[in-house]
């Protein structure tokens, strides 16, 4: 249960129909397996005790006492474990039978959440035996035990509250206001469902649909356990469909007709961190109990996959749509800039590197949805003291390739006379000389678009601008940023998708921008080749967009970020070095916020950006401490 996380587990038992023995003894067996596996929450299906499929034998007094025999057995085998144990059973309270789920712990039984929503419909019939649930929470005895009894209540982690969950029951998902809605309102980051729903042609991919849908708009879990093996077949087939969802994400899933046991962590701090950035979120009905359990914490090790590339998604098919749609994004907002402004053309920079080419792509789409001639875009290449032949070929191929018009304005001279006026001497490779070539560049493209009535377009990118990593009024600065929300990691996967959409030359030009290091080439080349790496001065590019996608997407703390960097990177960076470059980009990161403060126009892409006229808004002088005061704490336990 450390950093939030909460091994959960949803299972089907294979049952026999209205054998509580039998299906007691199923019962203890998963909860065991899960207990094992170090679950902290198991979800079993509803009505498990008995069998769903019993129809009128719930009528039957032999029945509901064995279950309740039954559940008196399962709770008292509990005793000594923390794992939560939440199934369906049948219950009779004040003469009413009641299609409840059992909320079990350490022999005790929490609570009993009977459920709302009873179907008479279709295939299901079980109006003919069942009471809806009643509103509010009342006292009743159970077992020998007196317990709350009723669906509004939430069950709370004295350790760790934000791990709090709530019950509904099958149906309950599916009518237009589930009561899951005011369950999360009330505090519920976990929403558990023992259900019974039979298979039909299409059926899976709905249920899971639902499932996932509720998990996203309610920003929590869900678990959800089907009823599987064992129920009657006289007219249903059940198949044991369990799922478990996080924030609209599915992850884990039983295959219908498979083992019908999955178990994965579950991140409520992730959960709650959301709700309280989300200010729509409603306030805590009124009359809802908590019903508070004890859970000692410990470390969680995690099984559920933490990519090492949070803003790429996983899957070629995925990553290229996605590829698709950000492209479209970035051009349409482009095209929307140029109709606004009244320009005819537009100018940008382009120097060989991944920035510059995406930026160049976004400005050919956008020429081309206005119905202009890619004549109209103005491709400045500026070589200097540390231009390479090979970014500056792939920069002049690739203009050539895309048809549009190339410049080639040479500033050696002009920053060599700038270096002279001000008091330099050209050969200390200082700050000064390495910017002093940014802002020339920029002044050129400034100009240009003055002399042609173009717009500027910015190249810089979002992996850039979290780390400061862009000279202020030099690349800094433009009139229309449209990569200024597009990370590192992900602008490869960009222009990679189109170079495979791409034949001839372009593809081929494509392919070397790729295949080049990233760097400003601000400092003299060796020998011909890149003498400045930007990952070697400033660490890699896939580390920071780690650290920045879970820093400013989700406010995790450095110990936290560590825990999963060390998960997602496994095998490739050892924990030292992914605290040594963790640290450097907290230092950055808030250093530079006063180049953030002020950056020009650029369409949001994704659900990180760093505009300060959008998602993030912070104080330039912010300090640092507190951040790399735990980062040196880690430090000193490594």
């Amino acid at each position: 249960m450390k950093d939030g996380f909460i091994k959960a587990a949803a299972a089907s038992p294979s049952l026999r129909v209205a054998d509580c023995a039998y299906n007691r003894d199923q019962i203890i067996q998963t909860f065991r397996r899960a207990q094992d596996q170090g679950a902290a929450l198991l979800v079993l299906p509803e009505l498990a005790v008995t069998g769903y499929t019993c129809g009128d034998l719930f009528g039957q007094r032999t029945l509901l006492d064995g279950a309740l025999a039954a559940l008196d057995e399962i709770i008292t085998a509990t005793k000594g474990s923390g794992t939560l144990l939440v199934l369906g059973v049948p219950l009779t309270v004040e003469g009413r039978l009641y299609n409840c789920a059992a909320v079990i712990q350490n022999g005790k039984l929490l609570g009993v959440v009977p459920k709302r929503n009873i179907p008479g419909y279709g295939e299901f019939y079980e109006t003919r035996n069942f009471t809806p649930g009643p509103g509010g929470v009342q006292d009743h005895s159970i077992c020998g035990r007196w317990v709350p009894f009723g669906g509004d209540q939430v069950f709370r982690c004295q350790q760790l509250p934000d791990f709090c969950f709530g019950v509904e029951i099958c149906e309950d998902l599916w009518v237009p206001e589930p009561p899951s809605g005011r369950l999360a309102a009330a505090g519920a980051t976990i929403i558990v469902n023992p259900s019974a729903s039979d298979e039909a042609t299409g059926k899976a991919a709905y249920r899971r649909a639902l499932v996932e849908g509720q998990s996203g708009r309610l920003c929590c879990a869900y678990l959800y356990a089907d009823c599987g093996g064992g129920e009657s077949t006289t007219d249903l087939v059940f198949s044991g469909h369990d799922m478990i969802a996080e924030g609209g994400v599915l992850l884990s899933e039983s295959a219908p007709f498979g083992e019908g046991f999955v178990i994965t962590e579950i991140d409520v701090e992730r959960l709650a961190g959301q709700r309280r950035r989300t200010n729509t979120w409603p306030a805590a009905p009124e009359g809802f109990d908590k019903v508070y359990f004890q859970m000692e914490l410990s470390p969680t090790p995690l099984t559920r996959e933490i990519s090492p590339t949070p803003f790429v998604p996983q899957g070629e098919e995925a990553r290229s749509a996605r590829c698709r749609e950000i492209l479209d994004i970035q051009a349409h907002g482009l095209k929307k800039r140029m109709e606004h402004t009244r320009c005819p053309g537009l100018v940008l920079g382009v120097s060989g590197g991944l920035d510059s080419t995406l930026a160049l792509l976004v400005s050919v789409r956008a020429m081309d949805l206005l119905g202009r001639s890619r004549t109209g875009i103005t491709a400045v290449t500026m070589p200097c003291f540390g231009t390479t032949s090979r970014t500056r070929g792939n920069a002049e191929a690739l203009c050539q390739a895309l048809g549009v018009t190339l410049r080639t304005v040479d500033i050696k001279k002009a920053v060599t006379q700038h270096l002279s006026d001000i008091g330099h001497d050209g050969a200390a490779l200082d700050v000064t000389y390495e910017n002093a070539q940014a802002r020339e560049r920029t002044q050129v493209l400034m100009d240009l678009a003055n002399l042609t009535g173009g717009l500027v377009v910015g190249t810089g990118d979002l992996s850039e601008l979290a780390l400061g990593w862009a000279t202020y009024n030099g690349d800094h600065m433009s009139m229309y940023g449209v990569n200024a929300s597009i990370p590192k990691t992900l602008m490869r996967h960009l222009v990679g998708n189109i170079a495979a959409q791409s034949e001839g030359a372009l593809r081929r030009v494509l392919l070397d921008i790729l295949d080049t290091p990233v760097s400003p080439e601000l400092l003299p080349a060796k020998d011909g080749e890149i003498s400045q790496k930007t990952e070697e001065l400033v660490g890699p590019y896939e580390l920071h967009d780690f650290f920045l996608y879970y820093t400013v997407r989700w406010g995790f703390s450095p110990g936290k970020v560590l825990r999963l960097a060390e998960t997602a990177f496994a095998g490739v960076y050892g924990r030292e070095v992914i605290l040594r470059w963790l640290g450097t980009f907290y230092r950055r990161f808030f250093a530079q916020q006063f180049k953030r403060s002020c950056l020009p126009d650029g369409p949001r892409v994704g659900s990180v950006a760093l505009s300060p006229r959008g998602d993030w808004r912070m104080p330039s002088d912010a300090s640092a401490a507190v951040w790399l005061r735990e980062v040196e704490e880690l430090e000193k336990t490594s």
